[in-house]
């Protein structure tokens, strides 16, 4: 594979499509969603690589963790995004497998006076499931469940929280997303 191929076929429509995705699943945590139109090279997932294509450019600054942080990966995301590489501290978007991905501390949580301006972690995972920690908050009717790779750490995020990070949980072709605003306990 090369960085030429695997974007988007029909760029407007399959940007169109993963960015409704993507926004369905941040708008109501814990839910599962397919999403799909990119095959990046590996080790990203289709459903991260999705992502990538449709919420990077060239002013979000990325992370790519160590075990993604591969020569095919970086020239894929250059030539189909354009967006820059950075540290973790520098970074609007990071990329990688939880264990990869510490120590959270690493990245941005926003201020406050702008705490929009904090890190999107899109965590690849093996499955997603709909149990594991139980979520509560903007988004969820009464309560939804998720399997998170360390429930307690999305909790002391949430604490922060007009600050703290964003995430999106990937895993092959589906997506769910975890807003800061959620409060996560205890297991299902």
């Amino acid at each position: 594979m090369t960085a030429l191929t695997g974007g988007f076929a029909d760029a407007p429509r399959d940007a169109a499509h993963a960015f409704r995705a993507a926004m369905g699943a941040i708008a109501r945590p814990g839910t599962i969603h397919d999403i799909a139109g990119a095959l990046p090279p590996a080790p990203l997932s289709v459903a991260a690589g999705t992502l990538v294509l449709a919420l990077c450019d060239p002013d979000t600054p990325v992370y790519l963790a160590p075990g993604h942080d591969t020569p095919d990966l970086r020239h894929w995301i250059t030539f189909h995004t354009g967006a820059p590489f950075v540290t973790a501290h520098e970074c609007s978007f990071a990329i990688g497998r939880w264990d990869a991905l510490l120590p959270l501390s690493a990245f941005k949580v926003g201020t406050p006076e702008y705490p929009d301006r904090a890190a999107t972690l899109i965590i690849e995972m093996p499955e997603l499931v709909a149990q594991g920690a139980r979520l509560n908050g903007p988004g969820i009717r009464t309560q939804a469940w998720l399997n998170l790779p360390d429930p307690a750490s999305f909790a002391a995020n949430a604490r922060l929280f007009p600050l703290g990070f964003d995430a999106f949980l990937t895993a092959d072709r589906q997506v769910a997303g975890l807003p800061r605003s959620t409060q996560v306990t205890g297991q299902s």
